[in-house]
């Protein structure tokens, strides 16, 4: 009996270990009826947690980062999925977790992909920047580039979105922790927009660099909670959206310096009753909003339209709507105004978290059900 039993214990585990190694299975792609005219909805995947951040590792792989910490690849071309090895642990609690993923500027060459997510500390939890490099399935030479002055014991406003400008830089966001008021003090990084040189060292023409008043990784301050993030290469703007409180949701032109009022200005109120925050909606000394939604869309993201799929659409800012559930559409003066307004499968009835074009000019999203869908021209 005995020697029966060895062996098939031992087949037994070898099948579990292989299971556990092998990429979970394929989904067919699904079209969604949305009626949007000229516009094909694909779904690519469900089933995920929260998919946070999206980018490409070359044309055919997405590299997916959930809110719970666990990092996916999406094979676009079999459309199989494979669980990633060698995250750190996050804090996954409230609105931390894994935040962002980017591949670096130079990915083609180094294989630097970019992270934002809530390290544990001893006051909870703080906003860190870190990169690694993909060997097969499992991240290796992990570096935490910035641990920031952030952590507070709450689980709310980590931001945080990644964008790179084409001189070696990368910007991330940090919210203000629930702690507003820090927002304005130079002497953490709470509520700022945060710019290093791409191995985490600090650029010496940040703007506060030797003030011993401040903190040299500061770009822009007086930020409630910028969840979305990027950098236009053909005018070189800056642009991120953040969340204002009951109302006042923002997206702002980042410039370098800048004060964006958190919370001395804000067009919005207080949660617990009709009080505007605030000594109003303007100040001399901070810079205004170049867009405010009242009341709030909560957005998740923000995207620059560059692509030649949807040549109507070309260089329209996008932002993932969480509470209003839709795709918010912007069109822009060439000074940088918003000028339009439109409000894109409202009927699909999902919390859209993340976008993302791809290298052929289709745009992809993510949902906090666990989706990813793409965005095509009908054919």
């Amino acid at each position: 009996m005995f020697t029966l039993i060895r062996p098939i214990s031992r087949l037994i585990l070898l099948l579990t270990i292989g299971f556990a190694l092998t990429p979970l299975a394929a989904q067919q792609y699904r079209q969604i009826e949305q009626g949007y005219p000229g516009i094909r909805l694909d779904q690519l995947h469900d089933g995920l947690g929260v998919p946070w951040g999206m980018t490409f590792l070359g044309a055919k792989r997405l590299l997916l980062a959930e809110r719970s910490g666990k990092l996916r690849l999406l094979h676009l071309d079999t459309n199989r999925l494979l669980d990633l090895r060698g995250a750190p642990r996050v804090v996954a609690r409230g609105q931390g977790g894994m935040l962002d993923v980017a591949a670096g500027p130079n990915y083609a060459d180094d294989g630097w992909i970019y992270f934002t997510y809530s390290k544990p500390s001893k006051s909870e939890a703080a906003t860190t920047l870190a990169r690694a490099r993909l060997q097969q399935t499992r991240l290796a030479d992990w570096q935490d580039l910035l641990v920031t002055d952030s952590a507070t014991d709450t689980g709310r406003h980590f931001g945080s979105r990644i964008a790179f400008d084409d001189e070696g830089h990368v910007f991330f966001g940090i919210g203000d922790r629930d702690r507003r008021d820090l927002a304005q003090d130079l002497g953490n990084h709470i509520g700022a927009i945060i710019r290093l040189n791409l191995d985490g060292s600090v650029p010496r023409d940040n703007p506060f660099v030797g003030d011993p008043q401040a903190r040299d990784e500061i770009w822009s301050y007086g930020h409630r909670n910028p969840q979305g993030l990027l950098f236009d290469r053909e005018t070189r703007r800056l642009w991120s959206i953040e969340h204002g409180p009951r109302g006042g949701d923002e997206i702002n032109l980042i410039l370098k310096g800048r004060n964006y009022g958190w919370p001395v200005v804000s067009h919005g109120k207080e949660y617990w009753g009709p009080v505007s925050i605030g000594e109003g909606t303007e100040k001399p000394g901070i810079e205004p909003p170049r867009k405010v939604y009242i009341p709030s869309i909560a957005p998740g993201s923000l995207m620059m339209y560059r692509g030649e799929a949807f040549p109507e659409w070309q260089g329209n800012l996008f932002a993932g709507a969480l509470k209003l559930r839709h795709l918010n559409r912007i069109s822009l003066s060439k000074s940088g105004r918003a000028i339009g307004e439109e409000r894109l499968f409202e009927d699909l009835g999902e919390r859209i978290r993340a976008l993302l074009q791809g290298p052929e000019g289709l745009i992809y999203l993510s949902t906090d059900s666990g989706r990813i869908l793409r965005l095509s021209p009908e054919r």
